[in-house]
């Protein structure tokens, strides 16, 4: 079977590849094609194209994506809703075009609304109104969505989509601007440890709750689901809501979360809050129940994972993660 996967540099891509890379070299038939953006541009229709015309993979898995925190979201929204069409409407489109039946769509659980019912279920999608400050990045992505939707509907291909949760851990983005929460946090406490400081202040009130899934465990759901037998996920989904809900079912709050990586990165000082930055979201947490009653459940706890995170982070040459 020869397998695409699209953005296999970035934390999730990566996770996933090393797991089929285990596969291959345990004796499972597979090719494993990858391209790096500057080999393929995936905002470019006619690269796409040509790239799918000559490979014609059996199976695609679309991990790539612009993706960033609130700060880079405010910042670039017109950057966050054009690349992102753009790399789905080119991947899934031509993946079609080719004539790939299987294709797995990664996507984000900021596509539910912002007052959804808490824990959000698969079908709180396009019940109201978006989250502001990442509202363009989720309308890609649930343009996404209803692109497999769509072409499964017309066409008969079998194009699946997966919402993770927060996702963390090994071959995370630690850019102070550009990065999420938990890397941002993990990168801040390691540099006020290292100088000796006082004090830590995070963004916002420190209430807001929010649910981490180590991309090990993402990885692990993504390849279970790409999996599945048509019966079995057919049965689990709908037509017009076919997409999967990917989380640990636990949340915390910002402030248990900075606490907790004080713990593992050694800060001794004070952490205080900053009320005039925003909060986002008061609380995400996944309804997970679907993927639970298919068969799968995270195993990676928090601490355990933000540790590991860590001690990857420390492993990395100084100048690469200034880089990121």
């Amino acid at each position: 079977m020869k397998i695409y996967i699209a953005g296999h540099r970035g934390m999730v891509g990566g996770a996933i590849l090393r797991r089929l890379q285990a596969r291959k070299d345990a004796g499972e038939a597979l090719e494993l094609i990858t391209r790096t953006s500057s080999e393929l541009d995936l905002t470019n229709q006619v690269a796409v194209a040509e790239f799918m015309q000559e490979q014609r993979p059996d199976q695609v898995i679309l991990a790539a994506a612009k993706v960033g925190g609130i700060l880079a979201n405010n910042t670039y929204p017109g950057q966050f809703i054009y690349e992102n069409l753009m790399i789905e409407c080119n991947v899934i489109h031509q993946a079609y075009a080719a004539g790939v039946h299987r294709l797995l769509q990664l996507g984000s659980s900021c596509i539910y609304p912002k007052f959804a019912d808490q824990p959000m279920r698969e079908d709180a999608l396009l019940t109201g109104t978006l989250e502001p400050t990442n509202e363009p990045y989720a309308v890609a992505k649930i343009a996404g969505i209803k692109l497999c939707e769509s072409y499964n509907r017309q066409y008969g291909t079998d194009y699946r989509s997966v919402m993770p949760t927060n996702l963390y851990g090994p071959g995370d983005n630690f850019h102070p601007e550009n990065s999420h929460v938990l890397p941002a946090l993990i990168r801040r406490f390691h540099e006020a440890a290292q100088e000796g400081l006082d004090e830590v202040m995070i963004w916002g009130s420190g209430t807001p709750r929010r649910e981490f899934l180590h991309v090990d465990d993402m990885a692990e759901a993504s390849l279970f689901v790409a999996d599945l037998d048509p019966e079995i996920y057919g049965a689990n989904t709908q037509d017009m809501l076919s997409h999967i809900n990917v989380g640990c079912g636990t949340d915390v709050s910002i402030l248990e979360l900075a606490q907790l990586v004080a713990r593992v990165t050694g800060f001794k000082g004070e952490i205080t809050t900053d009320p005039s930055k925003p909060d986002g979201t008061m609380k995400k947490l996944m309804d997970v129940s679907r993927l639970a009653d298919m068969g799968w459940q995270a195993s990676i706890g928090l601490e355990e994972g933000v540790a590991e995170t860590y001690q990857w982070f420390l492993e990395q040459d100084s100048a690469t993660i200034r880089a990121k």
